[in-house]
C-alpha cells in the first residue's frame, strides 16, 4: 500500500529545481576522540568502516528499548529536569550495541512545543556529521534491573520529523531503504537493483528510467489529489536535505539518492500538470 501524506498542500508552494550540496567539509577529529577517546588517531574512514560492519548490532541494541517506555516525544518545558531516562529492555536475537545517548529533536532554543526523541550512539553522529555540535562523552552504558539509563541530549535540527530517515541511512548506508523512505511505492523491482553507488548514478542519468519511476510513482498517487499528494512527497524529501545540509553530512551516495528521489518525484509532478 503506498503511504502518502493525507493533507493537501496548497498551490502556491514553491520547490527548488535542484537540491544543492553543501561545500565539502571533513569532520572534526576533536568531534569523534570527545566521544571514543581511544579512536583519537584512527583515521575517520577506517572509523567509519568499523561502524558499518557493527551496524546490526547497534540497530539490536535501538530495537532492545521498550517502546512503551521511551516516548517519541516530550514537552520542551520537561527537557531541563529530564536529563536521563531509564528504559526497560527487550529481549535480543542478537549481542545488541546498545545506544549512549537519546536524542531530544527541536526546531529552535525555544521551550514551546515539544522535542521528538530518538536513541542513537554518538559516535554514528560524531564520525559522520561535520556541523554536528561536538558531543558530550558518555561511556557505553550498562544494562542493570531497571534497564537501561541513558542521558538526553538536546539538538535543533531543521525538521525534527523528518530526522529518522536520515539517521538510519547513517547507520546502514542502504540507497535501497533509503530512496524506498523518500518515495512512496518506488517499484520493488528496482529498488532491488540498488546494489552499488553506481546503479543510483546511472539511473540518475537516464532519461527514460527516470521517466519510467515519475510514470510509476503518479500511477500510485491518489487521483483526486495528486498534487497535493506529491507536493507534500517532495517537501518531505526536501526537509530530509534540510536536515542533512544542517548537519554537515558528506556522503555521495546519500546525495545522489536524495538527487533521485527529488528528480522521480519532480517528473511525476510535471506528468502530473500535463495530465490535466
Amino acid at each position: 500500500m503506498s503511504h502518502f501524506p493525507a493533507q493537501s498542500a496548497p498551490s502556491t508552494v514553491q520547490l527548488p529545481r535542484t537540491l544543492q550540496r553543501p561545500p565539502y567539509a571533513e569532520v572534526p577529529r576533536q568531534n569523534v576522540a570527545t566521544v571514543a577517546p581511544e579512536l583519537a588517531d584512527v583515521p575517520l574512514e577506517y572509523v567509519r568502516r568499523g561502524l558499518r560492519v557493527k551496524a546490526n548490532q547497534m540497530l539490536a541494541g535501538i530495537a532492545a528499548l521498550s517502546p512503551s517506555h521511551l516516548p517519541s516525544s516530550i514537552p520542551r518545558s520537561q527537557l531541563q529536569n529530564t536529563r536521563t531516562l531509564t528504559i526497560p529492555l527487550r529481549p535480543s536475537q542478537q549481542s545488541p550495541s546498545y545506544p549512549t545517548h537519546i536524542l531530544a529533536l527541536s526546531k529552535s532554543s525555544s521551550q514551546d512545543g515539544s522535542a521528538n526523541l530518538i536513541a542513537t550512539h554518538s559516535l554514528v553522529l560524531a564520525s559522520q556529521c561535520a556541523s554536528l555540535p561536538r558531543l558530550p562523552h558518555s561511556a557505553s552504558a550498562q544494562p542493570n534491573a531497571s534497564g537501561l539509563t541513558l542521558p538526553v541530549l538536546p539538538l535543533s535540527v531543521p525538521s525534527p520529523a523528518a530526522f529518522a530517515p536520515l539517521h538510519k541511512y547513517l547507520y546502514t548506508h542502504s540507497a535501497a531503504t533509503f530512496l524506498s523512505t523518500l518515495v512512496p511505492a518506488i517499484p520493488q523491482s528496482f529498488v532491488s537493483t540498488l546494489t552499488s553507488p553506481q546503479a543510483v548514478r546511472g539511473t540518475l542519468a537516464s532519461g527514460p528510467a527516470l521517466h519510467t519511476l515519475s510514470a510509476h510513482l503518479l500511477s500510485q498517487t491518489p487521483r483526486q489529489n495528486s498534487m497535493g499528494a506529491l507536493t507534500g512527497v517532495a517537501q518531505n524529501i526536501a526537509a530530509v536535505w534540510r536536515n542533512a545540509v544542517a548537519l554537515g553530512v558528506h556522503d555521495p551516495e546519500l546525495w545522489d539518492c536524495l538527487d533521485l528521489a527529488w528528480e522521480i518525484v519532480l517528473g511525476a509532478m510535471n506528468l502530473g500538470a500535463g495530465a490535466h
